[in-house]
């Protein structure tokens, strides 16, 4: 018998990937050979930059960007991180409460104008409170995984210091942040009635906001097809033991990409509007989903 394919993988540390990482779910066709790096998204630019991993998570925002601008790879349908976003924007407690309607005028905080959860908070705004987040002022401290985007005029660049610190010290008005939103009662959230608009918006929305998928290069896509689909059904296995809002298949994610899509063209985040099922039709071929 052959030895499986071996594969450079990245990936975060989550129920549905601790089995993959322990080896406790394999495969006798590939061999996931995993780096840790942590917080996962130090390993977004390395990947779409260079091509550093054979498979690994990405940002949407980041996989849109890169297939738009051209790197080689291959988008799996494979959503690994998904999560109710308007929690996600913060203020400063002891400076009192801010009105959602009143950040048309202040400044922002977020680790990149690229960042998806940045993304979907905006878009959160735009639709609950008629923000004009294109005219708004957007503060950032990186600046995008993908090079060849370049931020849009209503971004400024931040102070050399966290989030939190700008917060504290009034550089900025508001946050945004992901896994490493800040406990205790220091910082509260803008949005105060988050959970029920991000319940009502998956209800009628159909999906959990997208954070991180999956994806291949494009040359392991073709030189190993029988390795990534024994990969990508390690994942669906993975997913299918573990509670959590992940979502596998062409079909199932054909349309929230699509929504992502179009929202990211409305931020400026993209050269051109993409297509979600054609983006997906390579892997789809791939897997037998066709």
């Amino acid at each position: 018998m052959s030895e499986p394919v071996r594969l450079s993988a990245v990936l975060g540390t989550y129920a549905h990937t601790k089995p993959l990482k322990s080896g406790a779910l394999s495969s006798p066709e590939v061999r996931l050979d995993f780096t840790e790096i942590a917080p996962v998204h130090r390993a977004f630019g390395p990947m779409v930059e260079r091509g550093a991993f054979d498979l690994c998570e990405l940002a949407v925002v980041t996989a849109l960007q890169a297939i738009a601008f051209g790197r080689p790879i291959m988008l799996l349908p494979a959503v690994v991180a998904a999560r109710a976003q308007r929690g996600c924007l913060i203020s400063h407690a002891p400076r009192g409460p801010i009105a959602p309607a009143s950040l048309a005028t202040r400044k922002i905080g977020v680790r990149a104008y690229t960042q998806t959860t940045g993304m979907w908070v905006r878009a959160h705004l735009a639709e609950d409170f008629d923000l004009p987040i294109e005219r708004m002022h957007w503060v950032t401290q990186e600046a995008a995984h993908v090079s060849d985007f370049h931020d849009p005029p209503c971004v400024l660049a931040g102070p050399d210091k966290p989030l939190v610190a700008m917060l504290r010290d009034g550089d900025i008005d508001a946050a945004i942040l992901g896994n490493d939103l800040p406990e205790g009662d220091e910082f509260i959230p803008v949005v105060t009635d988050a959970a029920a608009r991000d319940r009502a918006w998956s209800a009628a929305n159909g999906f959990t906001p997208i954070n991180h998928l999956v994806v291949v290069r494009s040359d392991i896509a073709r030189e190993h097809p029988e390795a990534v689909r024994a990969a990508y059904g390690l994942l669906v296995a993975a997913a299918a033991a573990a509670p959590g809002p992940t979502r596998f298949g062409a079909a199932a994610l054909a349309r929230p990409l699509q929504i992502t899509i179009d929202t990211c063209v409305r931020q400026l985040l993209l050269p051109h509007r993409l297509d979600a099922e054609a983006l997906l039709a390579p892997a789809a071929a791939l897997l037998g989903q066709a």
